[in-house]
């Protein structure tokens, strides 16, 4: 203990005694291991964390499918139902349906988001409400489903904290609904926007409804079920109700996945490549200082000389240079943290907004171990190679009068430590580039629309209070007439399904043509719009005519399709006039009137859908969305449109206003996410790599300062000089690039998924990304080749 307590006080001395040098060793460690603690506690948050509910690994997300157009889908409430009664695998089944509210009570109407979920699922879940109480079973039943229990979040925000709003009374989609509970402040289920649950209660309709599929379903195993076997079994009741409702369930399967997988899964490709980034960024640094604690080492060789002359071991010497680089990590880990604290809120405000239990990201214990163990490894890492390479002194020269110290294997080592980050950079600068090429191709993807100068404004009418289709209509053709008129103002289109967010699907035959067999049914993306929807949205006609105003609800029926439908059903004749059926039933056809350009409807990344346009007039929607044209600025008419609709209905309240650039934008979120920080990462390790190269080449213009001054005293010019040290240096960057390269083409595979428009070994990058580099690095050997054509050889000669 006392030997290591003299090391730690040496070596505190000795870092003292350097401050430049201990100052840059401990930024270049601290960039390295706050990016990795941030990142870590990140990745710890959203894919390591168990999920905060009782026996987490037991709960499942159960779906269904039918390949191929859906790998994976919503569940209809009949089939959801029939699960219930007939698996016995599981002990719970819970239904869960997005659903929203117009909250009208305390203050100005608001829009909330909610679910409706199964009595149970609370307790399935292992948590109770930290006020009142959880939902009873006959509250899930039809007309007793008026109760509430509210998050925390919104139990503060509307109601002011107020301990005696159990049991009170507030007013929601014009009915009245009993606050019973308040959920704990860490709870967020389904995700982090829903504020308000109540019960989910099927009436007869729905609990009939096979082939309507809108609820999402969770479930926990029974002990001692696995994985497989659950589905087998699933699988099998599948088949069962396949064969009782052959029109609404031929087709369809059942897919299981672990939760926490589940909600993790789009997001993890993208985490773990940024984990493997900063990693590479933490080596780049190590190899940074490690070249620091050899360029220190070789001004310190008289002094571990003398120290091996006196008898000290060659354990000895590295312990005690060990220690001082532990002790140097140990400080550049203690900033680092300082920095993962300010890197945390910066990744989880460029995260995207989806993100699960990203909000659950900090520096927890688990975050604090991972920080500790790669500190003291990094400490380890970097020191090991200047301690065994210093603790080999060459007595006889290093002591001798005038000696200069130098040694070969010094030199090696430093030109190891460049070679590796240059290679290391290259790999982080070529996944950078990979991604920045693939959102650079999103970016140009035609979302089929012009999202400039346009705000899009939800508007949902309570069901109580607007039961009859005209009332909808009339609502919403009166609201997009006063808005219309609001100055500015170019065309106000409404549909049910926004493009890039909505998912709104219908299967769907064509008139004259034999049906298809139970489950093999074409489907299309639908949408109910008004006339100047397809002027508001900027989508252009094709063929044909758009809807008008005569297109009411006693007039022919009538629709516009998209085309890629009208390529892929009507290929070699003409659609227009055809008659299509979106709602399998033959009183229900349409006649095609036009056919309009694609949209993007699940984003700007994934492939063009079928798409189906009917009069709102003729198939009327208690929820809308408008969008508002608008010649300039579309944010400043935001207080306009809502001051419209109170004007109307004093208790309807808007939500979700944003421009369609907004809409565009968060659909790319989590492609931005990742390109950003990668590119943040590969632009850090690209500067070490050059900081060493050029530290490199610095040392070496000083130990050759000697050698430099013979050569231009026997005739050599400064541009002999200048080739001598830029071809070192080129050499050290060349071999560098070429393992760079070999190395990416193995690493960027794994990118795969996160790319766009560009393979993961696209020529381009690959060709630009090495040129840059070595652009870079022959910047780094340039400089101090300066100094060196600038030695003077009398000085020189005299310097030894």
């Amino acid at each position: 203990m006392n030997t290591l307590l003299q090391d730690l006080r040496y070596g505190i001395r000795m870092l003292l005694k350097n401050p430049g040098f201990a100052f840059v060793a401990v930024i270049a460690l601290a960039l390295g291991i706050g990016a990795n603690a941030a990142i870590f506690s990140v990745v710890n948050a959203v894919l390591l964390r168990s999920l905060p509910y009782d026996d987490p690994e037991r709960l499942i997300v159960v779906k269904e499918n039918k390949p191929p157009q859906f790998p994976e889908f919503s569940v209809s409430p009949g089939n959801f139902l029939d699960w219930q009664k007939q698996n016995t695998v599981f002990e719970k089944l819970a239904a869960i349906r997005g659903y929203s509210y117009n909250l009208v009570d305390k203050g100005e109407p608001e829009r909330l988001r909610g679910a409706r979920i199964s009595a149970g699922l609370f307790e399935m879940l292992g948590v109770k409400p930290a006020r009142g109480r959880s939902f009873l079973a006959e509250e899930d039943q039809p007309g007793h489903e008026t109760v509430a229990i509210l998050s925390h979040a919104l139990w503060q925000r509307r109601f002011g904290a107020d301990e005696k709003i159990i049991g009170q009374a507030i007013t929601m989609n014009a009915t009245s609904y009993t606050v019973i509970g308040i959920m704990p402040p860490t709870f967020q289920f389904p995700d982090r926007e829903t504020e308000l649950w109540t019960p989910v209660a099927f009436d007869a309709q729905q609990a009939q409804q096979h082939g309507a599929h809108y609820i999402s379903v969770v479930g926990r195993l029974k002990r001692g079920v696995s994985l497989q076997q659950a589905s087998t079994e699933m699988s099998a009741i599948a088949g069962r109700l396949a064969q009782s409702y052959p029109d609404s369930n031929a087709g369809w399967g059942v897919t299981l996945f672990p939760m926490q997988e589940y909600e993790a899964r789009e997001i993890k490709p993208a985490l773990l490549v940024l984990l493997g980034a900063v990693a590479l960024v933490l080596l780049i640094a190590c190899a940074n200082v490690a070249n620091l604690l050899l360029a220190r080492a070789t001004a310190r060789q008289r002094e571990i000389a003398i120290r091996t002359a006196l008898g000290a071991s060659r354990w000895r010497v590295i312990r005690q240079l060990l220690t001082e680089s532990i002790l140097l990590a140990i400080v550049g880990g203690g900033v680092g943290l300082l920095l993962a604290v300010w890197g945390v809120d910066l990744l989880l405000a460029l995260a995207p907004p989806d993100l699960p239990r990203g909000q659950g990201s900090a520096l927890d214990a688990r975050v604090l171990g991972f920080t500790i163990l790669i500190t003291l490894l990094t400490g380890v890492v970097f020191g090991l190679a200047p301690a065994l390479q210093s603790s080999r002194p060459n007595l006889n020269e290093t002591l001798k009068e005038g000696g200069r110290g130098t040694t070969g294997g010094h030199h090696r080592v430093r030109s190891s430590l460049v070679i590796t980050e240059v290679a290391l950079a290259l790999v982080l600068l070529i996944g950078a580039g990979l991604l920045i090429r693939s959102f650079y191709r999103l970016q140009q993807v035609n979302p089929g629309f012009n999202p400039k100068n346009a705000l899009t404004v939800s508007v949902s009418l309570p069901a109580k209070k607007y039961a009859e289709d005209d009332q909808q209509a009339a609502f919403f053709s009166q609201l997009i007439e006063r808005v219309s008129a609001l100055p500015g103002v170019v065309a106000v289109g409404a549909t049910q399904s926004l493009p890039i967010q909505g998912d709104y699907v219908l299967g769907f035959n064509i008139q004259g043509r034999p049906p298809d067999a139970p489950g093999e049914e074409p489907s299309t993306n639908y949408y109910a719009v008004n006339s100047e929807y397809f002027k508001a949205m900027g989508i252009p006609l094709l063929r044909g005519r758009l809807f008008t105003e005569q297109d009411k609800k006693d007039a022919p029926r009538v629709a516009v399709i998209n085309e890629t439908m009208a390529k892929k059903f009507f290929p070699g004749e003409d659609p227009i006039g055809k008659g299509i059926n979106v709602t399998n039933g033959p009183e229900r056809f349409r006649e095609i009137v036009g056919i309009v350009g694609d949209v993007k409807q699940y984003g700007l990344d994934q492939p063009t859908t079928a798409q189906t346009y009917e009069p709102y007039l003729q198939a009327p929607f208690s929820a809308m969305t408008l969008i508002v044209r608008t010649e300039g600025n579309p944010t400043a008419l935001n207080a306009g449109v809502r001051g419209q609709v109170l004007s109307i209905d004093k208790d309807q309240p808007v939500s979700r206003i944003r421009t369609l650039e907004e809409v565009i934008s968060e659909s790319v979120a989590k492609q931005r996410f990742s390109m950003l920080l990668l590119g943040v990462f590969a632009v850090v390790a690209l500067v070490l790599a050059a900081v060493g190269l050029y530290g490199v080449m610095s040392y070496a213009v000083t130990q050759r300062t000697h050698e430099i001054g013979i050569r231009m005293a026997l005739g050599a010019q400064q541009k002999d000089v200048l080739r001598l040290v830029v071809g070192h240096g080129m050499i050290l960057a060349m071999v560098g690039v070429g393992i760079g390269l070999l190395a990416s083409f193995a690493l960027t595979r794994v990118m795969t998924t996160l790319l766009f428009g560009v393979g993961a070994t696209d020529p381009l990058t690959f060709l630009v990304i090495p040129a840059l580099l070595t652009i870079v690095a022959l910047g780094a050997s340039f400089f101090p080749a300066r100094r060196a054509m600038k030695v003077d050889p009398m000085i020189a000669l005299r310097y030894e």
